[in-house]
This record gives structure tokens, C-alpha cells and sequence, in this order.
């Protein structure tokens, strides 16, 4: 089995993660400060150079002001449609 950062499933994750930050108007180094982080840590987590865990993506949507089921309601629904082209 392939590790799921390298699936196109992960890849539909990092991109509605910073979809979403850009939707709430804020740089790499403003999120940073919200999770008490540095901008590089945020980008890395964005390319998928550092993997997030779920306890990670929920202090990533308390910070984004996004509820937790929210993002994963829309995650999924990103994911099935995709599955559907």
C-alpha cells in the first residue's frame, strides 16, 4: 500500500487545507502565529513535507475558524467528486 502522502487523496487534503486559510485571509505567517508556530512550519505543512495528524487539523481549523466536521464534510465531498471525473 502507498503511503497516504502520496496519494491524490493527500494531495486534495493540502489543497482545501490552504484553500481554506486563504479564504480566511491570512498569510502563512499569520496562521503560524495563531498555532504559536513559524511560517515555515506552516509551509511544510502545506507542500507535505511534514504530515498532519488529526489533533494537528483540529488546532489548524480552531485557528481557521472553520468547525473540525466542517472541513472534513468538505474534504470528503472534494474527494468523491474527484473520484467521479
Amino acid at each position: 500500500m502507498t503511503k497516504t502522502i502520496f496519494t491524490q487523496d493527500y494531495h486534495l487534503f493540502l489543497s482545501h487545507l490552504r484553500n481554506c486559510r486563504k479564504q480566511a485571509g491570512l498569510s502563512q505567517e499569520q496562521l503560524a502565529k495563531r498555532l504559536n508556530q513559524t511560517q515555515s512550519f506552516i509551509s511544510k505543512c502545506e507542500r507535505g513535507d511534514r504530515r498532519i495528524d488529526a489533533i494537528e487539523l483540529r488546532a489548524f481549523c480552531l485557528a481557521l475558524e472553520i468547525p473540525f466536521d466542517e472541513f472534513i464534510s468538505q474534504l470528503e465531498n472534494i474527494i468523491s467528486s474527484q473520484g467521479q471525473q
